[in-house]
């Protein structure tokens, strides 16, 4: 009999393991290609600095340097998120380039000052007299740093310093297309009305920066 009440009491201990394991093992630990899949930004328009952006694409947390250049417009302007704004700022970088390019004036008219445009609008006039035909392609995503938000009177100012890699493609008039790579580092200055019911930001000023 107490051979017996040890095979059971081994028995029992054994299905103890054996349960144990199967819920360590049977759970999923760690990340899962399916998380991959959930965790991939959705397609959708690119929003202008101040529009709402797709969760699911993140933006890296600003460092100190950055909190304390944007402290004079939170002063101004609670509301304000750094992080929303640059990313907005970088997907209308890009758009701009690409419709300064094509010379696309529909899509740049929003996004720009007049004092802009007008100035696009003579580069873009020219190139057409020439009979020449550019596409813009940004062979990485451009990096972006914001590097001041402030206000100035009545207006909101944000300054960010954009690195990209460009591929131009120009094709001239009767000739064969010409394809340059470069780099380019500009600040890019926005700006748009405080406490206006219009929250989208335009592009006020571009200037060289250091690579």
């Amino acid at each position: 009999m107490p051979d017996q009440l040890k095979f059971i009491a081994f028995a029992l201990l054994a299905l103890f393991v054996l349960f144990q394991l199967y819920n360590v093992l049977g759970k999923k630990v760690g990340r899962q290609p399916e998380d991959d899949a959930r965790a991939v930004p959705r397609a959708g328009a690119a929003p202008t600095p101040g529009n709402a952006v797709d969760p699911a694409s993140r933006t890296p947390a600003l460092d100190a340097a950055a909190l304390v250049a944007v402290a004079g417009l939170k002063a101004r302007d609670p509301g304000f998120d750094p992080s929303r704004f640059l990313e907005g700022a970088r997907h209308a970088h890009e758009s701009i380039v690409r419709a300064y390019a094509a010379g696309d004036r529909e899509t740049l008219k929003p996004l720009l000052t007049e004092a802009v445009m007008q100035s696009f609008e003579a580069g873009m006039a020219a190139r057409e007299a020439r009979g020449e035909v550019e596409q813009a392609e940004f062979i990485h995503t451009p990096r972006a740093d914001l590097e001041l938000a402030t206000a100035e009177g009545d207006r909101a100012v944000a300054k960010v310093r954009f690195l990209a890699e460009l591929r131009n493609r120009v094709t001239p008039s009767g000739g064969e297309e010409q394809i340059e790579e470069r780099r380019t580092a500009e600040h890019w200055t926005f700006e748009r009305a405080l406490g206006a019911d219009d929250p989208n930001w335009v592009l006020a000023r571009v200037e060289p920066a250091s690579a």
